[in-house]
């Protein structure tokens, strides 16, 4: 027979999506454009052409996107709110029409037991915001500006105002990397921005964002509400043990870990992040009351895991792209991991989650950690039967929460896993080309078919028992 790995009573087993990417209905009930709209309407920046317009039309199919989750046996929803869906241009007063629709889909949940966890940011910065800076300077405005920090801890509590009294858990932003490196350092992801000094400003005035935000939506949630941040650390490994490998290891996690955990954990930016970008930058648009203000108490952290990163020392002469999401990380080159590849070309190596939720349980001691987002694209058809069969992602899940019990068992506090993603939708610069849901989606017709992998997933969800 074989043993069955359980899970705590109280695990939380849930699902993720993110606005852009299902919602759809981009010009209805006063929303404006986000840098999403924009980018992907600018040609060659998408896969395809294709654009968030219609995506899975969540707006519109809420409430038989949350039947879906009932029968599929979720507990939890991580969701993000569409920031110019609520807040059109980015100031000012709400759209009541963008907070009905959150209102209604709480209630929705809610009534069916599902936990909502708000996720206030996930990419969709509304366009005003980016094409107006507050000192009008010529290369625009967005996160590399510090009043866009500011105008998000106004926003956060707008929404907090509006549903804090019915939803308890609160991440203030989705993958800040991303936003900053990928969206002003090498210009793959909205606003396209390829300057690497907008992308370290960026990075900061993300994490002052968090602070700031944090700040706001304690002021206005009830007490029993539990804020956090959800980060995408990489582990990242050196291809050998040569010093010089070591060395691009150490410059790649300042970039891609401690740029965030540094100020959110220890209230610092680390000694030797400053000192590799310092050919690019003084860091002074950090200001003295910065570090405190963004060293807010944490009720969770949110870990989204993909794939690690594999590192090593460059030939001599190797300088970073223009393009490079690595600002000040010259001599590094990197290298693809070993092992099965997903239709991402990313490595599975649960060996990975397994050491985030190790080194976050010794570098955050205390803080309850949830793997916010993790998940594989594969190649999914409906066969002639109207079924998808994806045998791929149920290995690829049954061994990613191996990890994640592996993990717990060795004295990590994890309190819940959310699959990414519910649903098939608008995979960023990928387009509709890639696949990540438990359920399928027809973008012709909108219909929703369960994969074998959500129906898996389901037995695990109810019975919190891996088998």
């Amino acid at each position: 027979m074989n043993e069955l790995l359980r899970f705590p009573e109280e695990f939380l087993w849930g699902a993720a999506t993110a606005a852009y990417q299902i919602e759809g209905a981009v010009r209805e009930g006063g929303r404006t454009p986000s840098i999403w709209d924009t980018f992907s309407r600018t040609p060659g920046k998408v896969l395809g052409g294709d654009t968030g317009d219609v995506a899975c039309d969540h707006f519109h199919r809420r409430r038989e996107d949350v039947r879906l989750m009932a029968e599929l046996g979720l507990g939890a929803y991580r969701f993000s709110v569409s920031w110019p869906r609520v807040q059109p241009t980015g100031r000012g007063p709400a759209a009541q029409q963008g907070l009905d629709f959150y209102r209604a889909l709480v209630d929705e949940l809610l009534a069916h037991g599902i936990q909502p966890l708000v996720t206030l940011y996930h990419w969709d910065l509304p366009q005003e915001l980016e094409t107006a800076p507050s000192d009008g300077s010529p290369a625009g405005g967005g996160w590399p500006e510090r009043d866009t920090a500011y105008r998000f801890a106004e926003y956060a509590g707008i929404v907090a105002e509006a549903i804090g009294d019915r939803v308890e858990r609160w991440a203030t932003l989705n993958e800040p990397w991303c936003s900053a490196f990928l969206g002003y350092g090498s210009g793959v992801h909205a606003p396209g921005r390829t300057d690497p000094v907008a992308a370290l400003r960026a990075a900061h005035h993300l994490n002052l964002a968090h602070g700031l935000g944090a700040q706001a939506l304690r002021a206005a949630l009830p007490a029993r509400a539990q804020v956090g941040i959800c980060l995408n650390p990489s582990p990242v490994r050196a291809l050998t043990d040569a010093p010089e490998d070591l060395d691009a290891r150490r410059r790649v996690d300042a970039l891609a870990n401690r740029v965030f955990t540094g100020p959110l954990l220890k209230g610092a930016y680390p000694a030797d992040l400053l000192a590799d970008t310092a050919r690019l930058t003084d860091w002074s648009f950090v200001r003295p009351e910065d570090p405190a203000a963004i060293r807010q108490p944490l009720d969770f952290l949110g870990i989204n895991y993909y794939t690690p990163a594999v590192v090593s020392a460059a030939p001599d002469g190797h300088r970073a792209s223009a393009r490079s999401p690595w600002p000040g990380a010259d001599g590094v080159a990197f290298h693809r991991p070993p092992g099965e590849l997903t239709a991402m070309d990313w490595s599975v190596a649960p060996s990975g989650l397994v050491d985030l939720l190790a080194r976050y349980t010794a570098e955050a001691p205390g803080v309850p950690l949830l793997v916010t987002e993790n998940g594989a694209a594969y190649e999914d058809v409906v066969d002639a039967d109207g079924h998808v069969h994806d045998p791929d992602r149920i290995r690829y899940l049954h061994a990613h929460l191996s990890a994640v019990h592996e993990a717990i068992r060795a004295g990590a506090d994890v309190r819940g896993y959310f699959l990414w993603s519910l649903l098939d939708n608008f995979e960023w610069a990928y387009g509709y080309s890639k696949r990540f849901g438990a359920v399928h989606v027809d973008y012709g017709t909108q219909r929703r078919t369960v994969k074998s992998s959500g129906r898996w997933y389901s037995g695990v969800a109810r019975s919190g028992r891996l088998p």
